[in-house]
């Protein structure tokens, strides 16, 4: 009899830690990247840019085609990550901002789960991080390029038991862009039709992909090491925070701005290979993360969790994406809201009468390329046209991004489209007044009539 027991005994233990062994959290590893457009990647179409550790992840999981960021500058974007809240609503709507201190942030969730949470390098906005709530963070100064060394070096010393969630944080390719191409060649490069093709432009444009490489350098690293430490029970985000900088991109809601890379590979859950057209945003990733670590998704958030997408549970998530652009100083006051579909993008520029700019062409230190455009539109129509294109904006933008992908034509004017025009117009109003959104300024504007407004900051 007490063989018997015994016996039963075991087999109880044995089933209970099996069942303990199935259901054991998922660590959560998260590699963000800084400033990466989604065009410039092999994995979604470029023959420009080599991404091969980009697509070994695609290759082991599920590459998402419609994912966007909240807002295509650093702080707002991360910020809206890590509180699962739009910027108005978390109140981190500039670049540089916070969001609100009495806000319940993304760690504070996985805490409550048993998560330790752990941050290098660049996951909030710099030295942001420390109020976010993270178990250890380190290396989040700017261009802190040790920080996704460090944080492997980290991971693979850890020895605690708890399930861990771990960001990295890689500050490339966020300018400034490596000294040379390093293997990419000028003459090689394509131009998109949006940019001005000059020598000066090509050389930066190889530095760029130089600096892309050097991040997917870095997420070949990360991927390696979290699974051999790990171990398959292990769920790993890639995704990048906007568009790089490069006029039409960063600092602006058109695609190159505020549609992002996102891979996921999750073992036995994420199909392998596979791509999905699910519409998500940053916001929606507290909630996921929460999800897939086990926890009910939080309610009250503006993000809503896509598990069910990562199991393949469903092909659809949102059939609306809205994104905010506030400014960045004086180097850049343009609020900027808009509207996406799977098919259309409306933009309305809230202050048409504000001379569009950025670090591009206040601050062409950064990347050298913007006075050359400016050279060329002295002689080149096409190159004044872009040039204009940038700096001033109408009211409002209309594009069919099923012809027109790279949002070169603006139907706003057309009669055709009036009804769809009026109807996105009055959806993102309705939005705006429910969000709390007032469309505020927080520098001064350079204004289109102003005699210096081509003049940086230092100047004036």
């Amino acid at each position: 009899m007490n063989r018997c027991l015994l016996r039963f005994f075991l087999l109880f233990l044995l089933a209970a830690t099996a069942g303990a062994a199935e259901t054991k959290r998922p660590n959560l590893v998260i590699m963000l990247s800084d400033d990466h457009t989604l065009a410039d990647s092999s994995v979604y179409g470029s023959t420009d840019v080599k991404t091969p550790n980009m697509q070994r992840l695609a290759a082991a999981g599920l590459t998402f085609d419609q994912a966007f960021v909240a807002s295509p500058s650093c702080a707002p974007s991360r910020a809206a990550l890590l509180t699962g809240l739009m910027p108005a609503r978390n109140g981190a709507e500039p670049n540089h901002s916070r969001p609100r201190a009495d806000l319940k942030k993304l760690p504070a969730y996985l805490q409550e789960l048993g998560y330790e949470v752990v941050s290098f390098g660049k996951v909030s906005h710099y030295r942001h991080t420390q109020e976010y709530g993270f178990d250890h963070w380190a290396h989040d100064t700017y261009h802190d390029d040790v920080a996704i060394e460090e944080g492997i070096k980290w991971l693979r010393a850890r020895r605690s038991g708890k399930p861990l969630c771990i960001f990295f944080g890689t500050n490339w390719p966020h300018v400034p862009w490596p000294k040379t191409g390093e293997g990419y060649e000028a003459a090689d490069v394509v131009i998109p039709p949006n940019q001005v093709d000059t020598p000066k432009t090509r050389e930066m444009r190889a530095r760029y992909y130089a600096a892309i490489a050097r991040m997917d350098n870095e997420l070949g690293a990360v991927f390696d090491a979290a699974f051999e430490v790990l171990g398959q029970n292990t769920f790993f985000l890639h995704t990048a925070d906007h568009g790089a900088q490069w006029p039409f991109a960063k600092w602006n809601c058109y695609d190159a701005g505020i549609r992002t890379p996102m891979i996921a590979v999750w073992p036995g859950r994420t199909a392998i290979g596979a791509r999905t057209s699910a519409m998500v945003s940053w916001i929606d990733i507290l909630p996921t993360l929460v999800e897939v670590g086990g926890g009910p998704a939080p309610t009250g958030l503006d993000g809503r969790s896509f598990a069910a997408v990562l199991r393949g549970d469903t092909q659809t998530h949102r059939d609306r994406i809205f994104a905010t652009h506030s400014g960045d100083g004086r180097l850049n006051t343009y609020p900027i809201r808009a509207l996406r579909t799977a098919r259309w993008k409306y933009i309305r520029n809230l202050h048409p009468e504000f001379y569009f700019s950025t670090h591009v062409d206040l601050n062409p230190a950064d990347t050298g390329y913007f006075p050359s455009w400016e050279q060329r539109a002295k002689t080149d129509p096409a190159a004044a046209a872009l040039v204009k294109r940038y700096h001033e904006r109408p009211a409002e933008e209309l594009y069919d991004l099923q012809s027109d992908p790279l949002e070169l034509n603006n139907l706003a004017a057309d009669p055709a489209q009036a009804g769809r025009l009026a109807e996105l117009r009055a959806e993102v109003t309705a939005w705006m007044k429910e969000a709390g959104d007032e469309g505020k300024l927080y520098a001064k504007p350079r204004l289109l009539t102003d005699p210096d407004r081509a003049d940086p900051p230092s100047k004036k």
